[in-house]
């Protein structure tokens, strides 16, 4: 028995603006401050966020909260700490074709207690850690030759061999922490209206009563001496730092606030060096600025920091009660979220607090990721890589290290040395445990738990659609608040909370389908291999078979419904936002068969019944070219021509490339070329950023956006773009679905969902024998994903 779930995707900025863009997050500016004579002082390039509408005429308290979210929260990401801390786990040391060393860390658990069994695996190198998950089987074992060519890591100048010393946790423990603190500190700078100067700024002695209150929103006020919190660099014993801050613990991160009127003051020193040691210091700095919107505005340009990447400036509006926000990056730095709110202004505090606070996060963590950091943070990983590995040598002969290679990952030891096993894995436990709860009590470790101080509903929750599904799915397609599923037993059409309704027979076997609603049509491939076909029907005719209950079509019934030419086919793929005409492209082996519908207004599901001259609409298609490749295609997706007229585009993913046809000339480029013994084609995503096209190309564990540039004749640009990005999902997907703002992965046993605009983690959703059937963009740019998961989790999946 199944159950049918849906989840909604909706409310977020790319769907309410139209399209996917990174002007959502803000563009580079060249900033000038001047002192009071005029002349220049300092110039910065920094990306300003302000809400993208510009408004200056605004009503304060309008806007639908974007959603909030923390990017690569770390009780996501912090696998060595979670998983294998504690527990029975395989350590291995080698190095690769370069003579550089690497770690390999091996763990077999329940994924969050959901019992699904999985394989969770480190790879430490020097420019940083690799993680995966591979699925456990019982009656295969897993090797670490595997597990390594998984992470594309196949030559070696020393095999791996495992370490058998329990200490090799708090090694692996600090290498893991080199990914980034899991605690804050940011400063806060109070700053009067007029002040243009980051020296009047410092030199404030006290600040307003709304600065105040905002302090308090923030935060608690702590005593400095004594405390045994973190302390983000303060002083607890002698009071050097202040008598006072500001601290507080959002979603597991403690954080501290370097508050610029807490910090000592000096009538002497005009320049407040011991404010600026700390504030100067820190990575993220918000400042309060008083005054009207029409005063002078501040300008990261203004302090003097070569440290400070990211400024947040809040102004607050007494007549409304209400805060304004504004966002200064770095040009290095990456894109991250939430994107602000247009306007950018708060009237719910408490709001205000969480998506200041998750920006702020989310911020220190992208900056974390500029040259700067991530140069220094590769050479520390490599330095103390080389050191363990070194210190680990001289005992390479000895029982530290076991002279196998390529050894199984054994969930048992051999019989031959079990009780010495036992007891040495007992203290391997018993070590990793006492580690565990020190990192915890130390506060180095978060919460288990993300909570947030307001309760709001994830764009991703999930709810049952429909319980105990007798039938074996196989593909599947929205229609309006229905769902047409092709079964074992036919096609079947539900609707929540109704008994299922027959549409075809059994002998009919539907392989891939689509629901075209504004076009009145149904696509599908049916049957295998020599017999199978593509059939359209309009949605209208089968619509009055459902309501008059005549008939219950057959394979038969449906001769007049086949495309002609379309014998073989193994795969179709229609282009997804239609236009002037639907384009549809046939796999027929190595051959491309492309076929149109011009679009007709009056051929919508309204008024069809009443306009149409047959009840197949066979005629209506027809025949533009044919294409020949070199391979039967894996992968096709459909992309849209700036001008969609001679530019459109076919993209293809055979052998071990990504290339892109153009439907005019049949001419083939290619895109992308993967550089691995084994691939595994997942999917190729068309997306559309600013009118111009890109692709979301997806494989194996990686997921790579390339832009397809502005196209010269016919043919595209396809060269290395400032905005390609690529990231790697935990699992290897079978299916990925692109919900703006979000990218999700579909896995046999789990939902991973990202950020479409850089690729950052934000929730991991434990669904047990998983099953995607559709996904459908619907009206007002709303996604909606049903999926298929066992009966005992149907109605338990509220907080996907």
């Amino acid at each position: 028995m199944n159950c049918f779930c849906s989840s909604s995707v909706s409310e977020d900025l790319g769907c309410r603006r139209g399209e996917f863009s990174r002007k959502h997050y803000g563009s580079v500016e060249l900033l000038i401050s001047s002192d009071a004579d005029g002349a220049i002082q300092r110039a910065g390039r920094f990306r300003v966020e302000n809400g993208s509408s510009g408004e200056v005429n605004y009503t304060p308290g309008t806007w639908h909260r974007t959603d909030v979210h923390l990017e690569n929260p770390e009780y996501h990401t912090r696998w060595y700490f979670k998983y294998f801390l504690g527990k029975v786990h395989q350590n291995y040391v080698g190095t690769d074709a370069e003579k550089n060393p690497f770690f390999l860390s091996v763990v077999l658990s329940d994924q969050n207690n959901q019992r699904v069994p999985q394989y969770h695996a480190i790879l430490w190198r020097k420019t940083g850690t690799q993680k995966i998950c591979l699925p456990y089987s019982p009656t295969k074992t897993l090797s670490v030759k595997s597990i390594l060519s998984a992470m594309s890591l196949d030559k070696f100048e020393r095999s791996p061999r495992e370490i058998f010393h329990p200490e090799i946790q708090k090694d692996l423990l600090v290498l893991e922490e080199q990914e980034g603190s899991v605690n804050f500190k940011f400063g806060i700078l109070y700053a009067k209206d007029g002040q243009l100067t980051d020296d009047e700024m410092f030199s404030n002695e006290m600040g307003s009563e709304s600065f105040q209150r905002f302090l308090h929103l923030l935060g608690d006020t702590v005593t400095l001496k004594g405390w045994t919190g973190y302390r983000g660099g303060l002083d607890t014993k002698n009071d050097t730092t202040g008598i006072f801050s500001i601290y507080t613990v959002f979603q597991g991160h403690e954080i501290m606030f370097h508050v610029s009127t807490m910090l000592p003051y000096s009538r002497e020193n005009k320049q407040q060096v011991e404010r600026k040691r700390h504030i100067g210091n820190d990575i993220v700095t918000i400042v309060f600025q008083e005054g009207e919107e029409s005063s002078p505005a501040f300008k990261p340009s203004m302090i003097r920091s070569h440290f400070t990447h990211i400024f947040a400036l809040v102004r607050y509006n007494k007549q409304n009660d209400s805060y304004r926000l504004k966002i200064f990056s770095e040009e290095s730095v990456p894109l991250f979220g939430p994107p602000l709110p247009s306007p950018p202004v708060f009237t719910n505090h408490q709001e205000f607090r969480d998506f200041l606070l998750v920006k702020l996060i989310n911020g220190e963590k992208a900056t974390l990721e500029t040259p700067t950091f991530s140069q220094k943070r590769q050479r520390t990983l490599d330095m103390l890589i080389r050191s363990l590995y070194q210190d680990l040598m001289p005992d390479l002969h000895k029982n530290m290290l076991n002279r196998r290679s390529f050894s199984d990952v054994l969930p048992e030891s051999p019989k031959s040395t079990r009780k010495k096993e036992e007891a040495r894995q007992a203290e391997f436990v018993r070590l990793g445990q006492a580690l565990k709860l020190k990192t915890a009590v130390k506060g180095d470790a978060t919460a288990n738990l993300a909570t947030t101080s307001f309760c709001k509903k994830e764009p991703w929750e999930s709810q049952s659609f429909c319980s105990n599904f007798p039938h074996e799915v196989v593909c599947a397609d929205s229609w309006g608040q229905s769902l047409l599923v092709s079964t074992d037993a036919g096609i079947l059409l539900i609707d929540d909370g109704q008994p299922s309704v027959q549409v075809f027979d059994k002998t009919l076997q539907v392989k891939q389908m689509h629901v075209l609603e504004t076009l009145d049509l149904l696509v599908a491939r049916t049957d295998k291999g020599k017999d199978s076909r593509l059939l359209v029907f309009r949605l209208s005719a089968v619509q009055k078979d459902i309501e008059t209950k005549q008939i219950i079509r057959s394979k038969y019934d449906c001769r007049e419904n086949k495309l002609e030419r379309t014998k073989g086919c193994h795969l179709y793929a229609i282009n997804t936002h239609h236009g002037s005409e639907l384009r549809i492209v046939v796999a027929i082996r190595n051959k491309l068969l492309l076929v149109t519908k011009k679009y007709n207004p009056c051929n919508s599901l309204t008024s069809s019944s009443l306009l149409f001259s047959s009840e197949s609409p066979v005629e209506e298609f027809q025949y533009i070219r044919e294409i020949c490749l070199s391979d039967p295609p894996v992968v096709m997706t459909l992309v849209d021509g700036p001008t969609e007229d001679s530019d459109n585009m076919i993209c293809v993913a055979y052998r071990h490339q990504f290339d892109l046809v153009n439907e005019s000339t049949g001419e083939s480029y290619r895109l992308h070329h993967v550089e691995t013994n084994k691939v595994n084609f997942v999917a190729a995503i068309d997306v559309y950023e600013d009118g111009e096209a890109g692709l979301l190309l997806c494989y194996n564990y990686v997921c790579q956006y390339r832009k397809v540039h502005p196209f010269n004749g016919g043919s595209p640009l396809i060269q290395p773009s400032a905005y390609d990005f690529h990231f790697s999902w935990n699992q290897v997907p079978y299916a990925v679905v692109c919900a703006f703002p979000y990218i999700l992965a579909f896995t046999t046993d789990s939902i991973e969902i990202r950020l479409v605009v850089n690729g950052n983690l934000v929730h991991t959703a434990v669904v047990p024998e998983l099953q995607l059937v559709a996904s459908k963009v619907k009206f007002h740019a709303k996604t909606c994903i049903k999926f298929l998961s066992v009966t005992w989790l149907g109605e338990a999946l509220n907080d996907l």
